[in-house]
């Protein structure tokens, strides 16, 4: 009886607090870094190209720890795995914090680790709150995202503040990668036990098997590419908005900063209150009209012509796409039977979008600029209004 200790209420709730804590955790280490961005750059002497070749030392790492977390999340389960993943984390923002003073080559190495262990930590923590989100009975998942969204915001506005009061890149990433080593493997020891977890004289050849059959299931290949396409949307406002703001705009780097934390917050927001949404209406109607809005605001943030207006863009723009990741989680989760290799091959073809995009931004930016650079985000979320109705729940019988 594997799963009998952990199906009860309180095992139950253990998870979800857990859970919480494993995306609030990996939010805040993401922020962290990325409210640096600006710093590391100016450091560096990096154009908005090289940045961009930069940054993509982190996706890098995520796609190709990403199609291997499914097996190792089978074998292991997904409370070991965010455990060591969140070790390799910790060892890569200290490698960036004290790597940026020697110059590039030791951040692409610290960033590369840190993608590394961004991607399966994800694909972990998202089985274990599809798995939490089944025995509740009801949409949670979202609300585990915006458990993300609070890290971001946290890590985000902590790097607005050190970054006003002069502490430099080192202390901040070496401090937050000692927090993270110490925290995180000792808060998710409540993770119930994964519906695809191994039992006792089971191995993980039927997973394995399932792992590379996912990549074969157009509806999962589907859902990946509406995945890619908020993902995009998302990781672009990571990555840019502060650099948007400074350098198309004129701003700060505070303000800039801020403008980067008020896209998460609004983000935040959406995913907080979405589930509600997704209950009354229905995954496909919400993502359709969410993406479309999240479109309007992000033209409002490029040609709003004021940094007021290009605030009010980054709310209706983070508020919009905040609910496309974790639908598309959840939907690769309906069977629980093949929830792990599923979210694997899922967000494999979503980090796509943050290999491809620092890059793309970054030599679009060269040309027009990073702020009308932009722009190219819509294109991706008029694709996912297209596609949306890929997410539709499985019925019953087709959860195979």
């Amino acid at each position: 009886m594997p799963h009998s200790s952990t199906s009860s209420p309180v095992a139950i709730q253990a998870g979800v607090r857990a859970t919480y804590a494993a995306f609030i955790a990996t939010g805040f280490a993401f922020a962290s870094w990325a409210s640096e961005i600006p710093q590391v750059r100016d450091r560096l002497e990096l154009s908005s190209a090289q940045l961009g070749l930069v940054l993509l030392a982190i996706a890098a790492g995520s796609v190709i720890s990403l199609p291997l977390a499914g097996p190792v999340v089978a074998r292991i389960g997904s409370r070991r795995t965010v455990q060591l993943m969140a070790l390799v984390d910790a060892v890569a923002l200290v490698v960036v914090g004290l790597g940026y003073l020697g110059g590039v080559v030791p951040v692409v190495v610290g960033l590369f680790l840190f993608g590394f262990g961004q991607g399966a930590w994800d694909v972990a923590m998202n089985v274990q709150g599809a798995v939490v989100e089944r025995r509740l009975g009801r949409a949670i998942m979202p609300r585990f995202h915006a458990g993300f969204s609070i890290g971001t915001v946290g890590g985000a506005l902590s790097g607005a503040a050190l970054v006003g009061l002069g502490v430099g890149v080192t202390v901040h990433l070496v401090v937050v990668g000692v927090l993270v080593a110490a925290v995180v493997p000792f808060v998710v020891r409540g993770f119930v036990a994964d519906a695809d977890e191994p039992v006792p004289g089971d191995g993980p050849a039927p997973e394995r098997r399932s792992a590379l059959a996912a990549w074969r299931e157009p509806r999962t290949l589907l859902v990946g590419l509406f995945v890619l396409a908020f993902a995009f949307a998302e990781g672009t406002g990571n990555d840019w908005t502060s650099v948007a703001l400074i350098d198309g705009y004129g701003t700060s780097r505070v303000v800039g900063i801020l403008g980067f934390a008020t896209f998460l917050a609004a983000m935040t927001a959406g995913r907080w209150f979405g589930p509600e949404l997704l209950d009354r209406y229905g995954r496909v109607a919400v993502c359709r009209v969410m993406a479309a809005a999240s479109g309007l605001g992000l033209l409002l943030f490029v040609f709003g012509g004021h940094p007021a207006l290009a605030f009010a863009g980054a709310v209706l723009w983070g508020a919009g796409l905040s609910l496309g990741f974790p639908v598309g989680m959840s939907a690769g989760a309906d069977d629980p039977a093949h929830a792990a290799s599923r979210v694997s091959v899922i967000a494999s073809i979503g980090y796509l979008a943050f290999l491809g995009g620092p890059p793309l931004i970054g030599f679009l930016g060269e040309h027009i600029g990073v702020l009308h650079a932009l722009t190219a985000v819509a294109v991706l979320l008029a694709l996912a209004v297209a596609i949306a109705g890929t997410v539709r729940p499985l019925p019953s019988d087709d959860r195979r």
